[in-house]
């Protein structure tokens, strides 16, 4: 039994024996935890201040907006510049943005238009940061492993989000939101700490481009010439715009359908977590991408949504968010690494900028959207709205990969290329 344990845990951790890497997911286990409790903190913050929940929402809206005007121009910074070196500059910046906020909460200076600009100057962090630190993955544990390291990070982020807010929410009754985002400030110290201590000699680093003109053209082009990149980008902003409003469907099932209050709203928020987080371990036991698994995993996505919209019984919602949780853990990590994977060394950064904006920048289209129909017609229709769009939108491009499949066989995708005999300086 202690050997078979062995075999599991080294198949399904196997990036963690790379030093970089284990330095890295160290620093995220603790950063991801912070900027948990933030965002909690954030919105209570606003919310009292303010009493207003479109003041809430104007926060949320201020720290995407970034990503959604600039994004493309962060996978073209990531490609130019030194990745290490960009995130300890990016990450240092989103930890001063934190211990400023937090200054300003303890000595009660703060006011809701202070948060609207920490939140603003957060997302143009981001805007460099996402790129560089999803692309710097590759360089970290080389192509060989870096499905295994994509689906560890998620299982990263959704360990932090199980832990994040509850911390979060027994710091302010405690002692109050100040000390959430001093905290998170402190966070940033975990990362920084693994980023210094890397030793580059042992990194995979990608071609630097030079500052020339038409670079982000480029990459736009590059991208829609491969049916390997484009339509998995394509995938992920439908499903990630019409199928990932779980804030907006969860509130109105636990409030409207099952009449309950925030404690089942919690509940069903943490049974998609741990089904996340399952997902993502199961996910990194895979040695291989393949966009068949993408389009099926799609498919089940949103099928599932709908079959959880539809079933009249609590104790069958509930579990069923546990399973979509899963699925959609797989399609997130399966995304991810085939487009990682695909994409040239030299233009993984901006092909990362693309997607990460597909994923991230469809939000203030579709949340408000799902949110207008889940209001008029209830949480039923939303839900199964949001999953049938995700479902169709696999289905068809499904199909489309299925006829240009027959049609030019592409180069496989390298989803388990050997790595170098040495790493490269």
């Amino acid at each position: 039994m202690v050997a078979g344990f062995g075999t599991w845990a080294g198949g399904t951790f196997r990036s963690l024996r790379v030093r970089n890497y284990r330095l890295f997911a160290t620093g995220q286990i603790v950063s991801n935890t912070g900027t948990w409790m933030q965002r909690i903190a954030q919105d209570w913050l606003v919310l009292s201040l303010t009493n207003s929940s479109t003041a809430v929402g104007i926060t949320t809206a201020l720290q995407f907006l970034p990503m959604l005007l600039f994004g493309l121009w962060g996978g073209v910074l990531a490609d130019r510049y030194p990745k290490r070196r960009t995130l300890i500059c990016t990450q240092s910046a989103m930890g001063l943005l934190a211990a400023t906020l937090a200054v300003l909460t303890l000595t009660g200076t703060v006011r809701v238009w202070y948060v609207y600009l920490i939140a603003l100057l957060l997302g143009f962090a981001t805007v460099v940061d996402n790129p560089t630190r999803q692309s710097f993955v590759t360089e970290m544990v080389g192509e060989k492993d870096l499905r295994n390291a994509v689906s560890l990070n998620s299982a990263i982020f959704q360990s932090a989000r199980l832990i994040g807010p509850a911390v979060a929410g027994i710091l302010i009754n405690a002692v109050g939101a100040g000390w959430a985002f001093g905290l998170n400030a402190l966070s940033f110290g975990g990362v920084l700490t693994g980023l210094v201590l890397m030793r580059p000699h042992e990194l995979f680093p990608a071609p630097r481009i030079a500052r020339a003109r038409g670079q982000l053209r480029d990459g736009l082009r590059y991208i829609a010439g491969r049916r390997e990149l484009i339509w998995p980008i394509v995938l992920v902003g439908f499903v990630g715009t019409f199928g990932y409003n779980w804030a907006i469907v969860l509130s109105a099932f636990a409030k409207n359908v099952f009449h309950h209050g925030a404690g089942t709203y919690g509940l069903f928020n943490t049974l998609m977590a741990l089904g996340s987080l399952v997902g993502a371990l199961l996910a990194a036991r895979r040695a291989t991408t393949r966009l068949r698994l993408l389009v099926l995993a799609a498919v089940g996505f949103g099928a599932l949504e709908i079959v959880a919209a539809v079933t009249p019984w609590f104790l069958v919602f509930g579990p069923l968010l546990l399973v979509i949780g899963l699925v959609g853990m797989t399609f997130n990590t399966t995304a991810n690494a085939t487009v990682q994977l695909a994409a040239a060394p030299e233009m993984r950064g901006r092909v990362m900028g693309v997607y990460m904006l597909v994923f991230t920048g469809g939000t203030p289209i579709g949340g408000p959207l799902i949110g207008w129909i889940t209001e008029t017609y209830g949480a039923r229709i939303g839900l199964t709205v949001g999953g049938g769009v995700a479902a169709l939108a696999a289905a068809a491009v499904g199909g489309i990969l299925y006829r240009t499949r027959r049609a030019t066989p592409p180069a496989p995708v390298p989803d388990a290329v050997e790595a170098p005999a040495a790493p490269r300086a």
